[in-house]
């Protein structure tokens, strides 16, 4: 290195170090909100924009400027307002995504342009506000630049079919899945079955499930983890309302 570079030398490597830095307190700023919901079921009101995952494997590709970069809360499913805990909160998305035998449903690789989660904390209908919840869903949403979507719905198809049982803790998780008709343009639904233990962690003698939904609706694919209150069975009539209302959701933002 000389010992004096040449004014344009030295401009470009200051906008090189300031450029970096400006980006990281945007997304910094961005990010504030993005605490999954307390037990307690308090919330702060969703966002008007939900901003893209950080998580480096879900970056945008070079080739894929031209499509959205940003998933607006408007995509995500809304449940009725008799079903709702609380409000809508923004998630990071390596929290809201479940994980089976490995990362089944992590990531969709270089080809995609943007992803999101939100989670919906939900309740029994006509329970009072002072009831602990009934679950969560957590959906994310993937957009894909190309056949992204069509391949990531792919991968997870057979990495779910590799996984037919698995380890929670000490506790054995049996996997099944099926296509799930009339849910966008494709769509796969597992079944998550395991021993129901008390908050003690004591055999119950009956069993707990919970259900996760992908959805595919062009270039985009959702996916809906519902996770039970402590450790109980989620509501698989509350789950397929959250997806049909969900694929609407994407169909009406990427038409």
């Amino acid at each position: 290195m000389s010992r004096s570079a040449p004014p344009t030398t030295r401009t470009t490597r200051a906008l090189a170090l300031i450029l970096p830095l400006l980006g990281t307190a945007t997304m910094g700023a961005a990010c504030t909100n993005g605490a999954p919901p307390t037990a307690s079921g308090s919330a702060t009101p969703a966002p008007s924009a939900v901003v893209t995952s950080t998580n480096p494997v879900d970056q945008p590709s070079p080739t894929a400027s031209a499509r959205p970069t940003t998933i607006p809360t408007s995509a995500f499913s809304e449940l009725p307002s008799e079903l709702r805990k609380s409000p809508r909160q923004t998630t990071p998305v390596s929290n809201a995504l479940p994980k089976l035998c490995a990362n089944e449903f992590g990531t969709g690789g270089r080809q995609v342009t943007a992803s999101a989660a939100m989670t919906a904390t939900y309740k029994k209908a006509n329970e009072p506000p002072s009831n602990v919840p009934q679950g969560m869903i957590h959906q994310t949403i993937f957009t894909f630049d190309g056949d992204g979507a069509a391949y990531y719905l792919k991968r997870v198809r057979s990495a779910v079919q590799a996984c037919p049982t698995y380890k929670q803790g000490d506790n054995p998780v049996k996997v099944e899945s099926r296509a799930l008709p009339g849910a966008g343009d494709e769509a796969l639904l597992v079944t998550r079955t395991w021993a129901e233990t008390s908050l003690n962690g004591e055999r119950t003698g009956g069993t707990a499930t919970s259900q996760i939904a992908v959805a595919r609706v062009d270039s985009a694919v959702t996916v809906f983890n519902d996770q039970g209150w402590e450790g109980t069975s989620g509501n698989p009539a509350v789950l397929d309302q959250a997806v049909r209302n969900g694929v609407q959701a994407l169909d009406d933002w990427r038409r």
